[in-house]
């Protein structure tokens, strides 16, 4: 009995569908690994078939352009032999892509508790930092990225080439049928949607829980949004609603209860007289890589820091502050410049944010302070050194600007180097007729936190 066949688009349409079923296996095994994060079966049911409408989906954004082309070129021929080559190389790439993602996935999960999203690609810019950090930490899982890759490819080319070779030709006259068949059901899988918009994350979301909502995803097709969606972050404007400028100012002005505004400066800016009018005091703030609650005893956290424990007895306690996000620009940006969250970037990163932008150090310098940064690995990180030297602060110390550190890491020299830096500039500073506000943030806590032998 004749096997049933595709005719030209035979390649294709077994890639797709081994594609296809490997991303439902993938998200089975990872469900399985979180079952105690999916509530009901009747979410893993959900989870399941909204996963299979997006996998379809991105299969067919992937193979619609070789599906239509495959169509349309012999198979036999100059032509036809390279096409062939093309379409092998088109078919191996997605799969390696497809493959990669979703090995890619589970240590992601376990740092983000997300899918392999714009953090996946978007600190590739850095790569002295991303690069140590991955080979001091993660040593198995680029053993594992690696040995797949190595696999996927060396399969896939085979399997591509004994595809290929057995691709029957169709007449002529079928050849526009197949093509119109293949752009009908490409476009329709792709948009996957009757409705205005169409499939997008937010289309199969139904629970509270972030990562519930991403395994109704694929992880190619979850970063590959995001990356796209950063083209738009610029501006969050989209997502805000309307209002007149002049009545939201007055929204504003009145609900602070005071009247003495400046508008040719900020225009809703007012002061409070300081009840301490002496020499002005020194201001120190230590910003905290990844020191959370659940850290800190005092705040009901593990015993892990006795002395912070005894500095918080000692003064203000802010019990009801929570932070603005899970990224470290993130509380960069509502420390230094007291900015909310929004849906776009953090404006540490924003282009018109890089000067006159409102931070403390800005209204520190212009208050007769020496404002600087301190930090122990490289400041551009981030875009840190533009941010902060374009907005108010006069010096930036870094990675380079230590003299035999005792240890350096992925992410620069350790906390005890940088505390002892600090102290040595604070040192330094106080002999000085200006008062001084400096900003140090720490960074040993952070993945693959790596610490000094013997000091913990």
């Amino acid at each position: 009995m004749k096997k049933p066949t595709f005719g030209p688009l035979q390649p294709v349409a077994v890639f797709a569908l081994f594609s296809l079923v490997f991303l439902s296996t993938s998200r089975i095994l990872l469900a399985f690994w979180l079952s105690d994060r999916i509530e009901s079966f009747n979410d893993l049911i959900y989870i399941l078939g909204q996963g299979l409408r997006v996998d379809f989906a991105t299969i067919c954004w992937l193979f619609i352009l070789p599906g239509l082309l495959s169509a349309l070129l012999p198979v036999t021929g100059k032509i036809g032999e390279c096409w062939k080559w093309l379409l092998r190389c088109w078919m191996v790439a997605g799969l390696w892509i497809l493959v990669y993602m979703e090995l890619a996935t589970a240590p992601f999960i376990q740092e983000y508790d997300l899918r392999p999203n714009r953090l996946f690609v978007e600190y590739l810019i850095y790569p002295k930092e991303v690069f140590s950090m991955l080979w001091t930490g993660y040593k198995l899982e680029l053993f594992i990225g690696t040995l797949g890759t190595v696999i996927t490819l060396f399969l896939g080319w085979k399997w591509s080439k004994k595809l290929t070779d057995n691709a029957q030709q169709v007449n002529w006259k079928w050849r526009p049928v197949l093509a119109i068949l293949v752009v009908l059901i490409g476009v329709a899988g792709a948009r996957s949607s009757l409705g205005h918009r169409p499939l997008n994350p937010a289309m199969v979301a139904f629970s509270n829980d972030p990562l519930m909502n991403d395994l109704a995803l694929n992880s190619s097709y979850s970063l590959l949004f995001a990356v796209n969606n950063m083209k738009s972050e610029k501006s969050a404007e989209q997502f805000y609603g309307k209002m007149d400028d002049q009545k939201m100012l007055d929204i504003v002005r009145a609900s602070s209860a005071k009247s003495d505004f400046d508008p040719s400066l900020l225009p809703t800016m007012n002061s409070n007289q300081a009840t301490y009018q002496g020499k002005p005091k020194n201001l120190v703030i230590l910003l905290q890589e990844s020191l959370g609650a659940q850290f800190v005893g005092s705040l009901g956290g593990l015993p892990l820091t006795p002395n912070f424990d005894k500095l918080m007895n000692e003064g203000w306690q802010f019990t009801q502050m929570y932070a603005t996000g899970t990224r470290s620009v993130r509380g960069i940006e509502a420390v230094t410049t007291g900015f909310p969250p929004s849906p776009s970037r953090a404006v540490v990163k924003l282009s018109k944010s890089q000067t006159g932008f409102f931070t403390i150090a800005d209204l520190l310098k212009n208050r007769g302070y020496h404002t600087e940064f301190i930090y122990g690995g490289e400041a551009n990180f981030d875009n840190m050194k533009t941010f902060f030297f374009g907005n108010g602060f006069d010096q930036i110390v870094e990675e380079k600007d230590y003299e035999n550190p005792e240890f350096v890491g992925s992410w620069g020299v350790s906390d005890e180097d940088l505390y002892t830096k600090a102290d040595q500039e604070f040192e330094r500073l106080s002999k000085t007729d200006k008062p001084f506000f400096s900003l140090v943030f720490s960074s040993s806590n952070h993945s693959p936190y790596e610490y000094p032998e013997g000091k913990i």
